[in-house]
């Protein structure tokens, strides 16, 4: 796992250049990664971008500073939680019940306040890693403020290799 304490500091950009050699080594891979999305030089949110060439927005800035019931928000951004969910769920469920002849490095980029809004997500999140014979490229934050509770988790396991990317 990679965490960072900094948005832009290349996570994602290491994430997809070791996708890159894995894939061109012929190593099974899937999974997705986050990617900015801009406007005029200007960031306006984020998508998913799923290995199998999906995307989908995972979150927008809002023009509106109120909150409605169903909105999930961190910061300036809405979270499109079906979208995300649409697009990185089928995936870890097709990782998660793969027989072992199919087992494949998966990539989550990334487990962060965004992604764990969903629920199903978290349990998605937590059964690809007790699985057997999967291995977890992922980007995860670096705690301040409140702890997020998969990402401490993750954090403390015994069979996870965390590098710190600045």
């Amino acid at each position: 796992f990679f965490p960072s304490l900094f948005l832009g500091v290349g996570k994602t950009t290491l994430i997809q250049k070791v996708i890159q050699a894995l894939k061109s080594s012929g190593i099974p891979i899937d999974g997705f990664y986050t990617e900015e999305v801009r406007e005029g030089g200007r960031r306006t949110g984020f998508d998913v971008v799923t290995l199998s060439g999906k995307r989908g927005p995972l979150s927008r800035v809002s023009s509106d500073s109120s909150t409605s019931r169903r909105e999930y928000r961190v910061g300036q951004y809405v979270v499109d939680l079906v979208s995300f969910e649409q697009l990185a769920l089928p995936m870890l469920r097709e990782v998660n019940h793969g027989s072992d002849a199919d087992k494949k490095i998966c990539v989550i980029d990334e487990i962060g306040k965004m992604e764990l809004f969903s629920q199903a997500f978290i349990q998605a999140v937590r059964q690809t890693l007790t699985g057997s014979g999967t291995v977890v490229l992922g980007t995860i934050p670096i705690p301040k403020g409140k702890p997020l509770d998969l990402v401490e988790e993750i954090r403390s396991r015994k069979d996870v290799k965390v590098f710190n990317v600045s």
